[in-house]
């Protein structure tokens, strides 16, 4: 047992580097009973002695508290996407675009593994934040999650501030595990261990990841302080501070050595541990980089040359629905099990009954079955030459496998309308609360997940009869008494709302925040009464839009006039908007702007705008912030009037 601090100290190094030696070499310097005795005795140590305990020490990656949810920071520089290449000559058409631009010698190749991405911050030489890729600009702080994760070090000798980029992957063998838990659970599989890897970093509980067994793989770095004139020195660099190093990576000068490791990569693929779907080339020198820059998407100085995509053949076994949580049903295939990649195949999409007839399949057929790495697996060919003539038809559902619910067809789009669907009730719940509709703040996704499995909350009416509830809600884990009484008071004040907002709320297909505004302003009370004939009147409404809401009416209506009986809605007044720049125009907004997007949105339309997703011929003014994406150049192309965030607060000024 471990006497004093020295020891304790003396332990905790010999942790650090066996498990450097078991999971960055993969070159175990112990046997595992070796290594548990001697971090039982550091953990033992640790919870006699608190204040003694080293923040570094293998101890400490697991076991901070459950959160409610992850807070949305920005990196501190951007992470951007990749161009994709798919065959030796676009590899040459990339080339040819780069060396026009700027003379380039020296490549760095490396894997590119199929996981989900992650920002380490490191100051000081400590681990301060771990952050998801999100959009590019803000992520998610997944710090505590990714400190279980063993490939990740909490120290580092660099002392300077530093963000590593990588990807966090899931090994093969870990992948079938979980998911054959989760099917023994009655849970659905993941579909890929991309999905896995994803999934277990945003775990509320970081127990579970670490349960999880993810891998961390380096390819980056953002904002930094080193000077190297070579990426492929660079991340050298970061590799010795304690980091995994991929099975290969190399230094090229021409394409012929480029296509020589891609074939390499493809014959290694199916012996790796983890998912490869493809070879990462980028320019070496990080000064080129710079003077190549970047598209609104991605760097010019470094290109994805993807793997093809893996066909196998199989047998149709079954199709079976599956109710997503907005209602829409997808048709999934079950098949005889197949290998792809070392994952056992025995399910694919097929997208939609309209992919279905496309392909003429029926129960019984082989068929042939892609998968490139990052997708699910999909059936994309029907061998009707091995047809024996018992094949059997697809039927297309009429009622829900759910709730048996009738169910609103479109053709392509089938979905289920029931709110109380169970397989859609916990989506409709939150969405209904969102701060875009009813506006009940502390009753996101997991909290309403959490409510619907405690029984708590069984359809959207519920949510009126919580503060009733007051008692079994505090008898939860993390809910204190202000925590619920800030809740309760939400839910009270979301029963005085605009009546868009809880049209909107009910998730009616096709009718968003727009045609909710024209219904409420237009029908009033009477929206809930409303004819086929009412609603086509209605400026932008086409037959699909009538029918869904007709439809989700007839089938919700009971459902609706329970909400209504808890609400008091106000509906908006009849006054003629004065004369101004705005009124009549449509306007479409892009960029980062100061003021929130959907509070300039609401304020446009209130001067009579018509508020819109995409640029076209139509559009009469963008509305410009920081960063604005290809919106902005197509309207420079069609002579859209631009207004920079600057100019158009001068024009409100003059409005008021």
């Amino acid at each position: 047992m471990i006497k004093n601090n020295k020891e304790y100290q003396e332990a905790v190094n010999t942790l650090k580097k066996w498990a450097y030696a078991y999971y960055i070499e993969d070159n175990p310097l112990v046997t595992d009973e070796v290594y548990d005795k001697l971090y039982r005795e550091v953990e033992e140590y640790g919870k006699a002695h608190p204040n003694e305990i080293d923040p570094t020490s293998p101890t400490q990656r697991v076991g901070a508290p459950l959160k409610e949810g992850f807070k949305k920071v920005k990196h501190p520089s951007r992470m951007w996407s990749m161009e994709d290449v798919f065959s030796e000559d676009e590899l040459k058409e990339w080339l040819n675009r780069i060396e026009k631009l700027v003379p380039v010698k020296r490549f760095y190749l490396e894997p590119k593994f199929d996981g989900a991405s992650l920002n380490l911050l490191y100051d000081n030489g400590k681990l301060t934040q771990a952050i998801t890729r999100g959009d590019g600009v803000e992520g998610e702080d997944v710090t505590n999650n990714a400190k279980t994760i063993l490939s990740i070090p909490l120290e580092i000798e660099y002392k300077k501030f530093i963000e590593i980029r990588g990807e966090v992957l899931m090994p093969f063998k870990d992948f079938e595990k979980l998911n054959q838990e989760r099917v023994k659970e009655g849970q659905e599989p993941f579909a890929n261990p991309r999905n896995a890897a994803a999934g277990s970093l945003r775990q509320l509980d970081p127990a579970i990841t670490a349960k999880r067994h993810l891998l961390f793989m380096p390819w980056g770095v953002g904002v930094n302080s080193l000077n190297f004139e070579y990426l492929s020195d660079l991340m050298s660099f970061v590799y010795n501070l304690g980091f995994r190093k991929p099975p290969i990576r190399r230094v090229c000068t021409t394409i012929e050595q480029m296509q020589q490791m891609y074939e390499e990569l493809v014959q290694m693929r199916p012996n790796l541990e983890v998912m490869l779907d493809g070879m990462v080339i980028k320019v070496d020198s990080l000064k080129k980089q710079e003077q190549l820059g970047y598209t609104q998407k991605a760097p010019r100085w470094q290109v994805a040359y993807k793997f093809p995509a893996i066909e196998k053949q199989t047998r149709l076994k079954d199709v079976i629905w599956q109710v997503g949580r907005t209602g829409v049903l997808t048709p999934v295939a079950i098949l005889e099990p197949v290998n792809i990649e070392g994952v056992v195949v025995e399910r694919a999409t097929l997208n939609n009954y309209d992919y279905i007839q496309k392909l003429d399949i029926k129960i019984g057929d082989m068929v042939t079955l892609i998968r490139s790495g990052d997708v699910i697996p999909k059936i994309i060919k029907v061998l009707k030459e091995y047809r024996k003539g018992n094949e059997k038809p697809i039927p297309k559902p009429t009622h829900c496998p759910v709730c048996k619910s009738e169910l609103l067809d479109e053709g392509i789009l089938i979905k289920c309308q029931n709110l109380n669907c169970p397989a859609r009730v916990v989506n409709s719940i939150s969405y209904y609360a969102s701060s875009g509709c009813m506006d009940i703040e502390g009753l996101g996704e997991k909290i309403v997940e959490l409510f619907y499995q405690k029984g708590l909350l069984k359809g959207i009416e519920d949510i009126y009869y919580l503060k009733e509830k007051k008692e079994q809600i505090l008898a939860l884990e993390g809910f204190k008494e202000k925590k619920v009484n800030n809740l309760i008071n939400a839910i009270e004040a979301s029963k005085k709302r605009e009546c868009w907002r809880f049209l909107k709320g009910l998730g009616i297909e096709h009718i968003g925040e727009v045609a909710a505004k024209k219904i409420c302003q237009i029908y009033k009370e009477k929206f809930l009464d409303l004819s086929y004939e009412d609603l086509i009147k209605i400026d932008g409404f086409g037959d699909e839009m009538a029918k869904s809401y007709l439809e989700f009416m007839r089938v919700n209506k009971e459902k609706v006039i329970k909400l209504l009986s808890f609400l008091e809605l106000t509906f908006p007044k009849d006054e003629q908007v004065k004369q101004n720049p705005f009124n009549g125009k449509t306007i479409v907004i892009t960029g980062t702007l100061e003021r929130p997007r959907h509070e300039i949105k609401d304020l446009l339309e209130s001067l009579g705008a018509h508020v819109t997703n995409s640029v076209s011929k139509k559009t009469d003014y963008l509305i410009v912030g920081k960063d604005p994406g290809s919106k902005y150049q197509k309207a420079q192309k069609l002579g859209v009037t631009i207004l920079d965030e600057e100019n158009f607060e001068k024009l409100l000024k003059e409005i008021q």
